[in-house]
């Protein structure tokens, strides 16, 4: 696969300033150096860095030339990056060559097309004379400088052979009359104990006017900023960005290698640049190669203990080995008294490269030694190193303690992790130990999935526990595991019914023990939820009284959180006191899933109110909390974190809405992943920033989760809206109805609001149509308002859930019916109907208090007044939402405002005076024909129509053909 690359520098204006300025590249005489050392690991960025530095030279006026040491080992050519440069010189400044070349004839000996294999003899007097070369490349550049400032830069100098080697000596140690700066750059990965460049680069710094500069790894950041500017085109996911971040540990070449390759070869090293690393081995004696194998099978660091005792070697050798290994910047010492790859993917080479019966061995060897204690090490290491040495009893058991522990210290998904690669050995076992319980093993690592937020995968290994068990299993294993397979639903979006798996486990274990039916009553009764209150109730009731009996605290603090979304009461200070009373018993009780559900909905509650701050508050609780207890991508935390951007979103304040959502670094659930970036494009599409193949890309993640759809959809219809494409809209609609139907309901209540929206577009597409047009989208718009209408009957009876936003959407649907019906001339409404209408669902919005939305409702009512004649309503509405669209940046809202403008009142019907020709067109407008279908009527040309519409215009004053029927309306013209 080939290797993705970006043009642009990343992770290096600090470094490039540096160089210009100690180089004086942009005031030459404002420097004291003339010479930089430039260093960094192989692959790090210098090459790229300089050529960079080459642009800034050049751009400046410098002349720049370059040369390039070789990796010819023992048959190095001497002065090979002079020779070069010595040919780019003749190439391009010919009389400069020719006049150094007669000072100094040694010089053309450098020329390259003089240095090519020759089958003549050659006489004695051919050899070099190293006192005339060296005074000769001074000269040359010299000479050079003469005629302006010039850079000078050789690359790979750890390839330098000792010729070259001296002759940079001679540069340094002789100064230049003239602007000549010159740039050396070598790998210091590779600089060993031996290597001859090392004492000859101590000696270079130590000379007047050269200086070192080291070009250090990548930050995170930039990395993460490399791999977007390589997939500037297309989306990456953060578990992928993160794995490449992680692995490729700041160095640009190993980011670029990995972006691509990585997926192709099943996560291990790619072939070309394992090649490039496992060079670094060859260098090593047998011993020291051998050590640095068995520390790759450790992973990413291994302790001396453990080396000495899988080894076998004494103190002497080891130390010895492991010294090379160091000096050979393969190993690196990481700690006091351990040891890493100076490079992960080096081991990660070395690890693949080794046969299969050698990585079984060595496992089996670390597996034995941590076994039986003779060296220190984690349950974690020693369930992975069981696993690869074949011993699955050991890794079972490890993996359990492994797991146990991650979930103690807040790493659910570790913790995850380790119980399924148990489940998955005991698989392969003959008989399961008695020290294992299958059951647990199986609910605690669906607990695990489910706190990470991984609830899908919780429910796969439930579903796959459930079809193992026999058929004559006990109804209480059943039962368990139905229970937990209902729970996990109800965190999830699913077509499968979580109220009778959950009726089915209270069935099950209606004589089971009461800790697991009470749990089960408490599950069944939060599938029954809202849809079913007085069943809820009651089967609630039922699992509170029976945990309260057998003083099952954490059931009956869940079971209390459940009759409080159960409350119909509209006393909302009331049910506001009971959740956060509900929150803190769950707290005290240390029952933080009872106590994170019941912030949440508290949350909800002030969110459905339009209470903005308080569900900033308490959704921020959820948040904290959740982080607190190690529980960041459980379910109610990690929705919470959307939720608050939501709210933010709902305020304006729509740079903090999409950093809140950047989960760089973070590795969430690929479901909350795409959440995220739904909402993050509802925010670019606002300001006027998106990325086409996003939409695209995100649509592959809509049945995942049906606030993804919604979230993905809302952009989508934004944009459609902006770019006036109606099929697009209805496509989207139809579309997220479809998809989020079948894991919700048919009536959801973000279907109103949608709907809305299409017809929001119809209405505003209908100026552009043709009569036939307009007859032919009515039925959308009426199967539009029809889908509003039965949400509005649907959440009748559910007086709660009809808070602000529900009635601001309410009003708008209402509003922009009329503004269709007006500007397609079907059953239009008088022009004080439509004003009303959007005056009304101004009033809701502001009500509602959704800063962006309010914009938007009073561009419009802006353009529905000015169409009406009032040209002073207009001015005021369309001001109010362009300061808004300025102070937050909705760019496509203010272009609409510029489109609109303001104007002044129209013209009295008595100062109008319409020919009658005029007059028969503008009644053929008004029914919406086209100047095409007018011209066929009246029998006379389209250009004719065209210049008698645009006379209509300006004599009515009006902006539109629509704005001018309308006029013509309300002035008695027609």
């Amino acid at each position: 696969m080939p290797t993705a690359r970006s043009a642009d520098l990343v992770g290096r204006d600090a470094e490039l300033e540096d160089l210009t300025s100690r180089l004086g590249i942009r005031a030459p005489g404002d420097t004291t150096s003339y010479a930089v050392l430039l260093s960094g690991d192989a692959g790090v960025g210098k090459t790229r860095l300089l050529t960079e530095l080459r642009d800034v030279a050049l751009g400046e006026g410098w002349l720049v030339v370059a040369g390039h040491c070789l990796d010819l080992a023992d048959g190095s050519l001497p002065y090979v990056p002079f020779s070069e440069i010595l040919g780019r010189i003749l190439a391009e400044r010919p009389e400069v060559a020719a006049r150094v070349t007669e000072r100094h004839p040694t010089l053309a000996r450098l020329q390259p097309g003089r240095r090519l294999r020759a089958t003549d003899d050659r006489d004695e007097d051919q050899s070099l004379d190293r006192g005339n070369i060296f005074a000769a490349v001074h000269d040359l550049l010299e000479s050079l400088a003469e005629e302006g400032p010039l850079l000078v830069v050789v690359e790979d100098a750890h390839w330098a052979d000792q010729s070259t080697r001296d002759m940079l000596s001679f540069l340094f140690s002789r100064a230049f009359a003239g602007p000549v700066r010159l740039v050396v750059s070598y790998r210091s990965d590779d600089l060993h104990r031996r290597h001859p460049l090392r004492p000859q680069v101590a000696e270079w710094a130590r000379l007047r006017g050269v200086e070192r500069l080291q070009v250090e790894p990548l930050t995170d950041t930039d990395v993460r900023l490399l791999v977007y500017l390589i997939h500037k085109d297309t989306t990456i996911s953060e578990a992928s960005i993160a794995e490449i971040v992680d692995r490729a540990e700041g160095n640009a070449f190993f980011v670029e290698e990995l972006i691509g390759a990585t997926w192709a070869t099943g996560g291990h090293v790619p072939a070309e640049l394992a090649d490039v690393l496992l060079v670094r081995l060859d260098r090593l004696d047998d011993r020291t190669r051998e050590v640095v194998r068995v520390a790759s099978v450790a992973g990413r660091h291994v302790s001396h203990e453990l080396l000495a005792t899988v080894t076998g070697l004494g103190a002497a050798d080891l130390e010895a080995a492991l010294r090379s290994a160091v000096e050979s910047n393969v190993l690196t010492q990481a700690g006091a008294s351990s040891y890493a790859f100076r490079h992960a993917l080096l081991g990660e080479a070395v690890y693949d490269d080794l046969l299969p019966g050698e990585r079984t061995r060595l496992h089996t060897a670390f597996s034995e030694a941590l076994r039986s204690g003779a060296a220190a090490g984690t349950a974690a290491e020693l369930a992975l190193h069981a696993r690869r040495a074949g011993d699955r009893l050991t890794a079972v058991r490890a993996g359990i303690e492994a797991g146990n522990q991650a979930f103690a210290v807040g790493g659910p998904h570790e913790a995850a992790v380790q119980f399924l690669d148990a489940l998955d050995l005991l698989e392969a076992v003959p008989e399961v130990p008695d020290d294992v319980d299958v059951h647990a093993l199986v609910r605690r690592c669906a607990e695990a999935f489910v706190a990470s937020g991984r609830v899908g995968r919780a429910i796969k290994v439930l579903r796959a526990h459930l079809a193992s068990l026999p058929p004559d299993a006990p109804a209480a294993d059943r039962g368990q595991v139905l229970t937990s397979i209902a729970a996990a639903l109800l965190l999830t979006d699913s077509t499968e019914d979580p109220e009778a798996i959950a009726a089915e486990a209270v069935e099950l274990l209606s004589d089971g023990s009461p800790s697991l039916r009470a749990r089960a009553l408490s599950v069944h009764a939060q599938t029954l939820g809202r849809w079913n209150e007085e069943r809820a109730r009651s089967v609630a009731m039922e699992g509170l009284a029976l945990a309260q009996r057998h003083n099952l605290t954490g059931i009956a603090v869940e079971i209390a959180t459940t009759l409080t979304s159960l409350d119909e009461t509209l006393d909302l200070d009331r049910l506001r006191a009971t959740w956060l009373d509900t929150a803190d018993r769950a707290r005290v009780a240390g029952h933080v899933d009872a106590e994170l559900r019941a912030l949440y909905f508290l949350g909800r509650l002030h969110h459905d109110l339009g209470d903005f701050d308080g569900a900033l508050e308490a959704y921020g609780r959820v948040v904290s909390r959740g982080e607190e207890e190690g529980l960041t991508w459980a379910p109610f935390p990690a929705e919470a974190r959307q939720m608050v951007a939501s709210v933010l979103v709902a305020q304006g304040r729509l740079r903090e809405a999409y950093d809140r959502l950047d989960v760089s670094g973070l590795n969430p659930p690929v479901v909350y992943e795409w959440l995220y970036y739904a909402l993050q494009m509802q925010v670019q599409v606002l300001r006027g920033h998106t990325k086409k193949a996003a939409f695209e890309m995100l649509r592959a993640y809509w049945p995942t989760d049906g606030l993804t759809a919604i979230n993905a959809a809302t952009a989508e219809l934004a944009r459609a809206e902006q770019e006036g494409d109606v099929a697009r809209g209805i496509e989207v609609y139809d579309l997220v109805v479809a998809t989020v139907r079948p894991i919700w309901h048919e009536w959801f209540q973000a279907r109103l609001r949608l709907s809305t929206v299409v017809v929001g577009l119809l209405a505003s597409s209908a100026p552009h149509q043709s009569a036939a047009e307009r007859e032919g989208t009515a039925h959308v718009v009426r199967r539009m308002l029809e889908d509003g209408a039965r949400v509005i009957d649907f959440y009748a009876e559910f007086e709660i859930s009809r808070g602000p936003e529900y009635h601001a959407w309410v009003a708008l649907r209402t509003a922009e019916e009329l503004r269709w019906r007006w500007l397609s001339q079907l059953d239009p409404p008088d022009a004080a109907e439509l004003a009303a209408a959007w005056r009304a669902a101004e009033e809701a919005f502001v009500a509602f208090g959704h800063v962006p939305e309010l914009a938007r409702t009073r561009a419009r009512l802006a353009e529905v007044l000015r169409a009406t004649g009032d040209a002073a309503g207009s001015r005021e509405a369309g001001d109010l939402a362009r300061a808004v669209a300025h102070s937050i940046g909705l760019r496509p809202l203010l272009d609409q405002l510029t489109g609109l403008g303001s104007s002044p009142a129209p013209q009295a019907a008595a100062a109008v005076t319409l020919t009658p020709r005029e007059k028969e067109i503008l009644a053929l407008v008004a029914e919406g024909r086209t100047n095409g279908e007018i011209g066929k009527q009246l029998f006379i040309s389209t250009k004719t129509v065209s210049v008698h519409v645009s006379n209509i215009l300006g004599k009515l004053d009006a902006a539109s053909r629509t704005e001018a029927a309308a006029i013509a309306r309300r002035t008695g013209l027609l």
